[in-house]
């Protein structure tokens, strides 16, 4: 197989993350490096596995072997493992009926299950936490809340309930919490909550935090009814307020136990109640984390008073404001800032706004500007970009920023200090972008220039089927020559690691190449890609086609001798088997005419070309260089291998011995009918042998004579 060597941009001098300077980064090269955990594996496996472990019940539902038994940390990561693959179904689901699994901690995220397959495998289990963000519309929130509520024990002991972006139908009536006594955490951001299920959710004796942001209510007052427990309230985005400022800051006001308050919201909004409750003295008394991200009027200056005046806050929020920029934010101890002003700050809004694409583009944005000219490897923020990119896949501006600022932080050097597995998501989550914007340029474009990193394309496991089907249709599409020629690079890297059968799948897109394409830099790397093809018996016979042999053909001729080359190299492998050509003989015996005409045409096979050809094996060519009765793919043969061997002796002279092709070229040398050319390529090769490869010196071949 024919692959091109590139000659790489020089590496930046890179700083690998310090512990003592970036222990965030320092810690994610360790986790990233590290192996999977042993129960990791073990899960994996088995999910990968279920099918085949398990029995089928009479109404199509999966069930666990009668004497398997899990332990209850084991069982709450077995299904979050299922939920994170997008294995959990009403089929898989069904493993978790019964008691053979002790479930307390849930998560059905994104889940695609029934509202009768969440009873029967969840509400059964003694839960004291369910995360059920944005499952499917098959099980809203009231089947969720009735499920729950139909296990006395969950009613009591239920903390934590997570409903984010989960749906309710329309004609729902008040959403009925009050039976879940024992729920302290309740999240009901992006769902059709209303101010009357404020007021049902208020009474409930044990909440501390709340989560109502984006949603419908329009009066925040019955949280006066939970003044005395409340410790964290977020109220991101509530664009549904109908009350005055005065009104929202006198309800906030009597909130005395509240730790945590985040009324941040979209800065096109121009919401100003953030700036109007830093000119309160009078309120929040114990806060220590508050977030008015995205508010207008907002000034270093009244933040560091109401800051000052709260000694104890450990967070503010600032990201999409003007404030930010003072030192006191750098230098007061213990307190993290939320924005956009440096890498700290960006850093920190990243993890904080994981989960709103509003505050993650902008913080992408900010990232990008930052890490232009980055000469320092963060892969504890390129996990971040990742996690953004994880979270919201459909967003565009997200995708977009994103795979710019993925770009800027694994350029050429950066990515040596970045982890494999890292990389690898990245890479992936760059390719599932293409795939939901297939016809954004920029984005595509992006995803592009960062396949050029040699250690991505070489290291970082991924999809390269995919990515080389991408590359070469993006090729066709586009007319930039300085891209069109990257493009051809990658895929040339990319096919060396495709099997076969792969390879032959991009016949489409490679004789959509060689035919558009005139420019020799792109198409020697695009025959060399079918070259690849044709080397394989099973396969070139689909080349064998009026179109193709045509234009090949009349490559052959070109200018460029890399282009003359691998247009030979196609011929030569494809008319060494007679059987495709038997009703169009006088087309192959023209061809080989041709083929040994342009060869005895060609300089020495020292040459130099642009493309400085290496093969991983000489085995393709072993069938052509037995084939006495066609001189001509004989020659081009060892045409070929004497251009390798004397350009690397040391690589190439190991390679004869090791893969038994030495006695192929003593049958050459001293075959009676050999062509004569065949014959005088032959023994040079053979020279060569002997004379640079003192290593197989004893080699009995080394000791025959060369004429």
């Amino acid at each position: 197989m024919v692959h091109f060597l590139h000659p790489g941009l020089s590496p930046r001098t890179i700083a690998l993350p310090d512990a003592q300077k970036d222990a965030l980064g320092s810690c994610v090269v360790q986790e990233e490096a590290s192996p999977y955990s042993l129960v990791n594996i073990c899960l994996h496996v088995l999910i990968a596995n279920l099918e085949k472990l398990c029995s089928e019940r009479s109404d199509g539902t999966l069930c666990l072997p009668e004497h398997w038994s899990f332990p209850q940390e084991v069982a709450d990561r077995f299904l979050g493992v299922m939920t994170w693959q997008g294995k959990l179904t009403d089929r898989t689901a069904s493993i978790f009926r019964g008691n053979q699994m002790k479930l307390k901690l849930v998560n059905i995220q994104k889940a695609k299950i029934s509202t009768a397959a969440f009873i029967k495998a969840f509400c059964h289990h003694r839960l004291i936490e369910l995360d059920a963000t944005a499952v499917h519309t098959d099980l809203p929130v009231p089947d969720i809340i009735s499920g729950l509520c139909s296990n006395s024990w969950i009613q009591q002991n239920l903390r934590c309930l997570l409903l984010d972006s989960t749906s309710i139908p329309r004609d729902s009536r008040v959403l009925y919490f009050g039976q879940l006594t024992g729920l302290r955490i309740l999240s009901v951001f992006n769902v059709c909550f209303h101010s009357e299920d404020l007021a049902n959710v208020s009474q409930l004796p044990k909440l501390e935090s709340l989560d109502i942001s984006n949603t419908l209510v329009t009066n925040i007052s019955a949280l006066l009814t939970c003044k005395n427990r409340l410790k964290s309230l977020t109220m991101h985005y509530l664009k549904c307020l109908t009350m005055t400022k005065s009104q929202i800051l006198a309800v906030i006001r009597e909130l005395k136990c509240l730790l945590h308050l985040d009324i941040s919201d979209h800065r096109q909004l121009k919401s100003d109640l953030a700036f109007h409750l830093l000119q309160q003295k009078d309120i929040l008394p114990n806060v220590v984390s508050l977030d008015i991200s995205g508010g207008s009027y907002i000034t270093d200056g009244a933040v560091e008073l109401f800051i000052r005046q709260r000694p104890a806050m450990q967070f503010v929020g600032l990201l999409a404001t003007d404030a930010g920029y003072s030192d006191f934010f750098t230098t007061k101890q213990g307190l993290r800032v939320a924005g956009g002003v440096n890498m700290r700050q960006i850093s920190e809004a990243l993890s904080r706004y994981r989960n709103r694409s509003c505050f993650m583009k902008e913080a992408l944005y900010r990232l990008f500007t930052e890490t232009f000219s980055m000469q320092v490897t963060m892969p504890a923020v390129l996990k971040l970009v990742a996690v953004g990119m994880r979270n919201h896949p459909l967003d565009l501006p997200v995708q977009f920023t994103a795979s710019a600022c993925a770009l800027n932080l694994t350029r050429q050097g950066l990515a040596r200090g970045m982890p494999v597995r890292l990389l690898s998501e990245v890479t992936c989550l760059l390719f599932k972008a293409l795939k939901n914007f297939p016809h954004y340029q920029q984005l595509q474009k992006n995803c592009l220039l960062s396949l050029t990193n040699s250690r991505i394309l070489v290291d970082v496991p991924f999809d390269r089927f995919d990515a080389a089907k991408f590359v070469m249709r993006w090729l066709c599409k586009h007319e930039n020559p300085k891209m069109q020629t990257m493009a051809v690079s990658i895929t040339s890297i990319l096919a060396l690691q495709l099997s076969p059968e792969q390879t032959a799948q991009l016949q489409e897109e490679l004789f959509m190449a060689v035919k558009t394409f005139s420019e020799s830099a792109i198409q020697s790397k695009v025959l060399g890609l079918l070259n690849n093809i044709a080397e394989v018996r099973e396969l070139s016979s689909k080349l064998v086609t009026e179109d193709v042999v045509k234009h090949v053909s009349s490559l052959l001729h070109s200018k460029e001798m890399e282009v003359s080359y691998f247009a030979a190299g196609i011929i030569a492998h494809l008319t060494s088997d007679s059987q495709p050509w038997m009703s169009r003989d006088l087309q192959r015996t023209a061809l080989l005419q041709d083929l040994y005409a342009t060869i005895q045409n060609w300089p020495s096979s020292s040459c130099k070309m642009t493309a400085l050809v290496t093969y991983r094996s000489f085995k393709a060519f072993f069938p052509l260089l037995g084939n006495f009765s066609q001189p001509e793919v004989q020659l081009w043969a060892l045409w070929a291998m004497y251009h390798v061997c004397s350009k690397n002796p040391s690589k190439y002279c190991k390679m004869l011995v090791e893969e038994e092709g030495l006695p192929l070229l003593c049958d050459i040398r001293e075959h009676s009918e050999a062509d004569p050319q065949a014959q005088k390529i032959a023994i040079s090769i053979l020279d060569d042998f002997r004379m640079h490869f003192v290593n197989y010196q004893r080699h009995p071949l080394c000791s025959m004579p060369l004429t």
